[in-house]
């Protein structure tokens, strides 16, 4: 069995460092033709193209797909193979990256926290590499989707301006609406819930050149990212409660333990067979948290007590 890494970016790099017990092979598909991927071995998909299209032919091929990605069209077409990775036996692991992915696995963590569940809302700052600074730019331009009283609704990113606190050295900033793939991968997984949306950071110039091209080429890899998910409802009793997780990380190296995380754990036959994301109630929530603080992220929770120098 061989773990296929396509994509030879920061995250893609950054996985194949995380794997280095396992049998791993990387593949560029700008130079090279597609790789011979047989059926038991696990691909992850790290470049920066639509990843439905290469998913569907390694699935009938028999092997696993992890996809790192969180394009809105892109993921619900992805969400559509489930028929076809069940009947190859196969698992694809949708969005396993900052968000959608490590953003999931936090939602989840804190749904089971508590006794019932109203929102959830998700936060992300900074970027990976070049191609996701473009889809960064691209997103504050986008179609920003948010589900609402048992209803999608969709607006145009950029507004719905919201402080939002992150963890140090991140600290407060604006986010805003933003064609993230987030709330539709949260909603399958949470359907009981009435509010679900996401924002990303942006500063005033971000917002008003979203329509255009990038002014500048983007950098090689951005500062320190964070990520927030906030979970609203209530405990036993009927209390109402807000907890929330978040992360201070170099957004490609969060990514790349997300990713290498549901790799090994695809290879190693622990995931269920189809389609599945990080969100899911079928997963072991806390043993994949816990692989991917070894890996070095850290995971932080707000609690409204100030730590002491």
């Amino acid at each position: 069995m061989t773990i296929w890494v396509v994509g030879d970016g920061i995250v893609g790099r950054r996985i194949v460092r995380m794997l280095p017990e396992a049998d791993v092979r990387t593949h560029d598909p700008r130079r090279e033709p597609a790789p011979a991927v047989g059926a038991g071995d696990v691909v992850v998909l790290a470049h920066p193209v639509d990843h439905a299209p290469p998913a569907r032919a390694f699935g009938q091929d028999g092997a696993s797909v992890v996809t790192v990605g969180d394009g809105l069209d892109d993921t619900r077409e992805l969400m559509g193979l489930d028929r076809d990775f069940l009947a190859s036996g196969a698992t694809l692991v949708i969005g396993a990256a900052f968000t959608p992915g490590l953003s999931g696995l936090l939602a989840r963590y804190l749904s089971n926290e508590m006794a019932t569940v109203d929102e959830i809302h998700v936060a992300v700052h900074g970027t990976a590499g070049p191609s996701c600074a473009r889809d960064h730019h691209r997103s504050l331009s986008g179609r920003a989707v948010s589900w609402r009283d048992g209803e999608w609704r969709q607006s145009l990113g950029g507004g719905g301006r919201e402080l939002c606190w992150f963890p140090e050295p991140v600290g407060a900033l604006d986010c805003y609406h933003a064609e993230i793939a987030s709330p539709l991968v949260l909603q399958e997984s949470f359907p009981e819930v009435g509010r679900i949306d996401a924002r990303r950071s942006a500063r005033r110039r971000d917002r008003f050149t979203a329509w255009l091209p990038m002014l500048r080429p983007p950098h090689s890899e951005g500062r320190t990212g964070g990520l927030r998910v906030e979970v609203r409802g209530s405990d036993a009793s009927g209390a109402r409660l807000t907890r929330i997780l978040g992360v201070a990380e170099l957004v490609g190296t969060a990514s790349a333990a997300v990713a290498s995380v549901f790799a090994a754990a695809a290879a190693a036959g622990e995931l269920p067979v189809g389609t599945v994301v990080a969100s899911s109630a079928d997963l072991d929530t806390v043993g994949l948290l816990r692989r991917i603080e070894a890996a070095g992220i850290r995971l932080q929770e707000f609690t409204g007590v100030p730590q002491s120098s």
